[in-house]
């Protein structure tokens, strides 16, 4: 039987098919942070039942954490609380725990990976939507609700339907100046963001075998935003090389024996897949989105399109459009910001401030514009010391915040103001996302640095 790389990986997990009903998944690796699991913890200490498999649930702190002064106390008593029950939890059920100040904290889809914890052929949770960044390892992740990472935590095992399988194909080479960030948006753009809702997404072609780890973890992560349960790619020689040696990978014989296995990842020839979409890689620009979802994105040098040329309500598109200030047939290419983020669990990783210093490099931050650089963890701030890259940041008038999920979810002291316009290089433009009132612009970290040195909306190319 002919099978996708989705297909061999669920059903290697199933323990138990419920007739025309879940799945019982086996699940390998539980990631778990501060923000979801209080709650479930709790749960876990009404029923008066353990963590099963503590040596396979990992915690650390991102979403509370400030990114200034993070040897001080956490002022903010919700934060505070939060933190501190994770800790508590983590250490009353013998999991593995990196907090805040801890030299492997960071983001819990960065450090993950950074760390082998990811690996080809699991089966990864966590209650997070973001957690199909993993799937760029071939691994099957997926975001879960409170009450399914209590379900975890008590059994290891969770209750799904199978999603069906999409694939998409990009092939040719990619465009000067194009990142896998402006891949991943041009997608939605042209899927939509409920283009894949009921659907795991498999990425293939030349364009995803080219791409870093880095870059594939961007686009499995960006899955979520067309509403798909997860994506993944499939395992080769590069996933190999960035996962050998790692702290958590197999050693030795170990090492041999799931190489063998990790080999056996890929969708057969002849597999069907459900719905298919291809794509040129020809076709993509750097991108930038202008409203308040992820699908509303477009090349940066191309004008905002009328309703009429839209799919979905008219209403909801001239809402849009209002709650961000801007017009029909605007040209995004020189429009003012005022804020600049780069970071997050899409694009805080050190290929991403390598490509941010490539830009800003012998030039100067604008003055009409604050900017929040905050690494996805501790490994990635010793990077960018160790390579050099703080100081072109420092000569460029950039200051360097500390490991956070900081203000791609405003849940700590980096929120942008009401009215504000910021190019980030998150995941997310919902209004208000970043802040009461805020305006988001989805970006590459090289369109997010044309910006950052220029105060306005900047093709990279122009710079490059």
């Amino acid at each position: 039987m002919k099978q996708t790389l989705f297909d061999k990986v669920w059903d290697s997990h199933v323990l138990e098919s419920i007739n025309q009903g879940p799945d019982v998944l086996f699940i390998d690796r539980h990631m778990v942070h501060e923000v979801t699991s209080p709650v479930a913890f709790l749960g876990l200490k009404n029923r008066k039942l353990p963590v099963m498999y503590p040596e396979r649930t990992f915690a650390t702190a991102d979403h509370n954490t400030p990114t200034i002064n993070q040897h001080l106390p956490v002022v903010d008593p919700l934060s505070r609380n939060q933190l501190k029950a994770l800790e508590e939890n983590a250490n009353k059920h013998g999991i593995t725990y990196w907090g805040l100040g801890h030299e492997k904290n960071g983001i819990v889809h960065v450090v993950g990976p950074e760390y082998g914890i990811t690996q080809p052929g699991a089966t990864i949770v966590c209650g997070d939507s973001h957690t199909s960044t993993h799937g760029a390892f071939g691994a099957i992740a997926f975001g879960i609700g409170t009450s399914e990472v209590e379900m975890v935590l008590a059994t290891q095992c969770i209750m799904q339907s199978k999603p069906k399988k999409m694939r998409i194909t990009v092939n040719g080479s990619l465009n000067k100046g194009v990142t896998p960030k402006d891949v991943a948006l041009f997608i939605i753009s042209k899927l939509t963001t409920s283009g894949a809702t009921g659907y795991f997404v498999e990425y293939a072609g030349e364009v995803f075998e080219e791409l870093s780890m880095e870059g594939r973890m961007t686009v499995c992560n960006l899955s979520i935003e067309m509403g798909a349960r997860g994506g993944m790619i499939a395992p080769d020689d590069k996933t190999f090389e960035y996962i050998k040696g790692r702290e958590f990978t197999p050693k030795g014989a170990d090492w041999d024996k799931s190489m063998a296995y990790w080999k056996t990842l890929y969708t057969d020839n002849m597999a069907t897949f459900d719905k298919e979409f291809s794509f040129n890689a020809s076709e993509i620009d750097p991108m930038i989105t202008f409203g308040t979802n992820p699908g509303m994105g477009i090349s940066i040098t191309k004008p905002i399109p009328a309703a009429s040329e839209i799919e979905g309500s008219k209403t909801t598109y001239e809402k849009s459009l209002d709650y961000m200030g801007y017009k029909e047939g605007d040209q995004m290419v020189g429009k003012q910001i005022d804020y600049v983020f780069i970071g997050s669990c899409t694009n805080g990783r050190i290929e991403d401030f390598r490509a941010f210093a490539s830009i800003v490099r012998g030039h100067k931050r604008a003055k009409n514009v604050t900017a929040w650089l905050v690494p996805g963890s501790h490994k990635v701030l010793n990077a960018i010391k160790e390579e050099g890259l703080l100081d072109i940041f420092e000569n460029a008038e950039f200051k360097l915040r500390e490991p956070g999920c900081s203000a791609c979810l405003a849940m700590n002291d980096d929120k942008v103001p009401a009215g504000k316009y910021a190019v980030s290089t998150s995941n997310r433009n919902f209004e208000g996302r970043q802040g009461p009132g805020s305006r988001t612009l989805l970006a590459s970290p090289l369109v997010a640095a044309a910006a950052a040195i220029t105060g306005e909306i900047t093709d990279p190319r122009t710079l490059i």
